[in-house]
């Protein structure tokens, strides 16, 4: 196992890795922008070096900072978290140009699936089941309008190199296909440098399901089960639930089988999630591969009582998973609320600021990952997620009432400050919500 570990993140997950590594006994070091120099992540690691100034261009994704860090602290491993840096191969060569591990999946692997045409490709050979579309990027308008034509409208284009949900557009009409591929383009080498689209049949209604998978180099490879992450706003995930209304046992066998067998061909290693569309039929469609651990893993982790982040670090040591197939056993029902520094009257505008009042809540089943302590700031640089709040019960309802009561109990405040805790008791108490059919369509059609 690892001796020091660098944290390359901050917020939540910085927290969330640096209090499992205490667990194993593992040294840690946090990197921080100037704007974080008082965060909890800072104040809970056995280390911390200052990286650069508040933008995150500066510090968090200033690869020569963070590997001039893990050297200079003598540090074995670096442990990415989500976003930021998180499935940037050139980062991973470099961390091992210099002697440092990289916990996550080989920087080929990452490569390979960081480009959604490419892991279309890949899946297929795998066997997995794709919606009908492009495997390659498209080389014009009028090839959209082509394939378009052929599998019907509406359609989706989406950048080949795109993530976070973004660089997405639906085409509802032939007409609206000539523009929407230009700014789709266009949109596309701006979020990521990279103009490269391909187009698919636009699945509506569908659920959001994507299996959690761990694999590591000993040729074992788990599923853990499936996330319903189908409340969304702009494709972004807002409330994430384990397991499934949508999901039986059947199902939940065939899905899981499919994300281990993709996760094989490409020679995964590590913790990633696989992602799938579910159509009304209970047919699923594999749309792109996280190489990396995912927000809402704690929901996965309440529902199997594995640690994924522990398991993510065993992997990247060397060792082989701590269980197997068998041994996984889904028990209870648990949801996760993405509590952001948010004001939803305000199309969800961000409000950064000062947390003059926090009481988060608490009891049994409530687990709370934040970094935001009474006294401390919400940034205006980066992601405005205050808190991922979850908890668990014996079975869905169970589970429901006890995030009312968790909400209920929230208590956070400061000036200009805003949160999004109201919209998720909102949608908790929405009779579709309630009921357990939800799809990617929710909550337009709430607010609309």
């Amino acid at each position: 196992m690892f001796r020091k570990v660098l944290v390359a993140n901050r917020g939540e997950i910085a927290v969330r890795i640096i209090r499992t590594c205490r667990e194993l006994g593992i040294a840690t070091v946090a990197v921080h922008s100037t704007a974080d120099a008082d965060a909890l992540h800072v104040a809970l690691a056995d280390e911390a070096v200052h990286i650069g100034p508040a933008p995150a261009k500066q510090s968090y994704l200033h690869i020569p900072n963070i590997v001039g860090a893990a050297v200079k602290t003598g540090a074995d491993a670096v442990h990415p978290g989500y976003g930021f840096l998180s499935e940037d191969p050139y980062f991973a060569e470099i961390c091992a140009a210099h002697g440092i591990t990289f916990v996550g999946p080989p920087p080929d692997v990452m490569e390979a699936l960081g480009d959604k045409s490419t892991a279309r490709q890949l899946m297929q050979k795998a066997g997995l089941p794709l919606l009908p579309g492009t495997i390659t990027p498209l080389t014009s308008a009028d090839e959209a309008l082509a394939v378009a034509d052929d599998i019907g409208y509406p359609v989706v284009l989406k950048a080949s190199a795109g993530g976070g949900g973004r660089g997405i557009t639906v085409v509802r009409r032939r007409e609206d296909m000539p523009h929407a591929y230009r700014t789709t383009r266009a949109d596309a080498q701006a979020l990521f440098s990279d103009p490269s689209v391909y187009l698919e049949r636009y699945l509506q209604p569908a659920r959001h399901i994507e299996v959690q998978i761990l694999c590591d180099s000993h040729g074992n490879a788990v599923h853990l089960g499936e996330r319903d992450c189908s409340v969304q706003r702009r494709n972004q995930k807002l409330i994430e639930e384990s397991p499934s209304t949508a999901v039986d046992d059947d199902l939940r066998e065939r899905i899981g089988a499919a994300a281990v067998e993709g996760a094989k061909a490409v020679g995964y290693r590590g913790a990633g999630t696989m992602e799938f569309l579910l159509d009304e039929d209970r047919n699923f469609w594999f749309m792109e591969c996280n190489a990396r651990i995912q927000v809402e893993h704690p929901v996965t982790e309440m529902v199997t009582s594995v640690d994924l982040v522990a398991e993510q670090l065993r992997v990247a040591a060397g060792e082989p998973l701590s269980f197997d197939q068998a041994s996984v056993r889904l028990r209870g029902h648990a949801v996760e609320c993405r509590i952001n520094a948010e004001d939803p009257d305000r199309a969800f505008a961000p409000t950064p600021g000062r947390v003059e009042h926090l009481l988060p809540p608490g009891g049994p089943g409530v687990r709370v990952d934040s970094h935001v302590v009474p006294g401390g700031s919400i940034p205006p640089y980066y992601d405005s997620l205050i808190a991922k709040l979850v908890v668990w019960g014996e079975d869905r309802d169970a589970a429901l009432a006890r995030m009312r009561r968790a909400l209920a109990e929230y208590r956070i405040s400061g000036p200009g400050l805003s949160t999004t805790v109201d919209f998720h008791r909102g949608v908790l108490d929405h009779p579709e919500f309630r009921l357990g059919g939800v799809t990617t369509d929710f909550l337009a059609r709430m607010s609309g």
